[in-house]
């Protein structure tokens, strides 16, 4: 079944896109646009009578991406399943997006809201481009090496977005402006995913005939609404534990989510990390993550991939926890995010590949449009959470507490998952360990 041409292809996108993700989402973006809307005499930007925090901007503009995703991306999904447009939809959004991104160069003083609309542009534009993307492990890899790919592919983006952060870590250091550096850094995330996407995922990737292409131009968006309902309303009759995994998969990637946007805040605002500094963890984790992608994998084939999952998650609540009470030195963070990008890697590309088995067949662009709401990203309610409580309490450590939530709920719908019967469901072959 495998095309191995096919797969490099696939894992390219993830070497692509993972740029935007690491140095717009994860590095850089959060603390500039903090930065500086802090320069301004009251230390926040004003929308209409709304005072917002300097460290607030960014996750609710977070939110605001996912929710037009929540709006639109269940109807690009159901397009794909019924048309012969998955690749150019693919495509299409990667393009919009990169050339959002690389536009934030321009984003400088008093334009922070611009950047804000260019973040959310290019956001949804990602999330939008991963529902075709994510679509495409079902075709292309059989179920016995959907883990394995789904692994390669985030190993490809971890290092990929390394690399070019790499370059980044050198601009801060060899330009004395640290404005322009950034603004240098931001930028090139969205010429690396632009010009990756089309060396490679467009000149690989096989465009395969949909089971129904009937959906005409004026039907699209009336069609492709009827469709989500009924993909909904089928998740619910036909396959109740796929929809059990999925809303346990939404809860605790929020919180997975949520930490990879507000560490970098938290880092700055309250140990007073410097971007170089930030950079160079972030660049850590980036290598120490394509490790821990590859090395959970092969303790996912030892005792199956849903407890390997669960195991990450424990990390994953605590190492919140460990950030509350005990990180006090820049020495500590550094320990912290050197653990974090361990279970980092394998929690996510796991979770993918357990979806992507409970799937049913052509119906996958339908089902991974619901994934990729709260997919790397594109998490809405953490960051929101995180938002108000910094809000409240003027405090980036303790605004982590209530992020807990998410991974402890998440732990008990996924233990109360029988995966192996959620794939049976979907009338896929159940490999020997899940």
């Amino acid at each position: 079944m495998s095309n191995n041409h096919e797969i490099r292809g696939w894992v390219m996108y993830d070497w692509a896109n993972s740029a935007f993700s690491t140095t717009v989402v994860t590095a850089f973006l959060g603390p500039y646009l903090s930065a500086i809307i802090d320069t301004r005499p009251s230390h926040t930007l004003s929308i209409g009578t709304y005072a917002i925090e300097a460290d607030a901007f960014f996750p609710f503009c977070v939110t605001i991406s996912v929710i037009l995703q929540v709006l639109f991306l269940p109807i690009l999904g159901t397009l794909a399943d019924h048309s012969n447009l998955k690749k150019r939809l693919l495509l299409s959004f990667a393009t919009i997006g990169s050339i959002a991104a690389a536009s934030l160069f321009f984003v400088i003083g008093e334009r922070a809201m611009m950047g804000g609309l260019l973040f959310i542009i290019a956001n949804f534009s990602f999330g939008a481009a991963l529902v075709f993307y994510n679509a495409y492990l079902p075709e292309i890899a059989s179920p016995a090496e959907q883990d394995s790919v789904s692994s390669k592919g985030f190993a490809y983006g971890y290092v990929g977005g390394g690399l070019l952060l790499i370059l980044n870590f050198a601009l801060l250091h060899f330009v004395e402006d640290t404005g322009l550096a950034v603004r240098l850094s931001l930028g090139s995330a969205g010429v690396w995913w632009l010009i990756f996407t089309w060396l490679f995922p467009k000149r690989w990737l096989i465009e395969r005939r949909a089971s129904s292409s009937s959906l005409k131009a004026v039907t699209f968006i009336t069609r492709s609404g009827r469709e989500f309902l009924q993909t909904m309303r089928e998740m619910k009759a036909n396959y109740p534990l796929t929809l059990r995994y999925l809303i346990a998969y939404l809860i605790y990637n929020d919180g997975i989510q949520t930490v990879n946007i507000v560490a970098t805040i938290f880092a700055a605002s309250e140990m007073g990390m410097g971007m170089e500094q930030l950079v160079g963890i972030i660049l850590m984790i980036q290598f120490v993550a394509a490790i821990g992608a590859v090395l959970f994998n092969r303790v996912a084939a030892r005792i199956g991939a849903k407890r390997t999952v669960i195991i990450t998650l424990l990390g994953w609540t605590g190492l919140l926890l460990a950030a509350i009470g005990l990180i006090e030195t820049a020495v500590h963070v550094w320990i912290w995010a050197f653990f974090e990008a361990l279970v980092l890697g394998s929690s996510q590309a796991l979770s993918r590949s357990i979806f992507s088995k409970m799937v049913p067949r052509k119906r996958e662009a339908a089902y991974f449009s619901l994934y990729e709401i709260s997919e790397r990203g594109t998490s809405w309610l953490g960051p929101l959470v995180f938002a108000f409580a910094v809000q409240v309490t003027g405090s980036s450590r303790f605004a982590l507490l209530p992020i807990t939530a998410f991974f402890l709920v998440g732990i008990a719908l996924l233990s109360a998952t029988d995966v192996r019967q959620a794939i049976s469901q979907a009338g896929n072959e159940v490999p020997v360990r899940v």
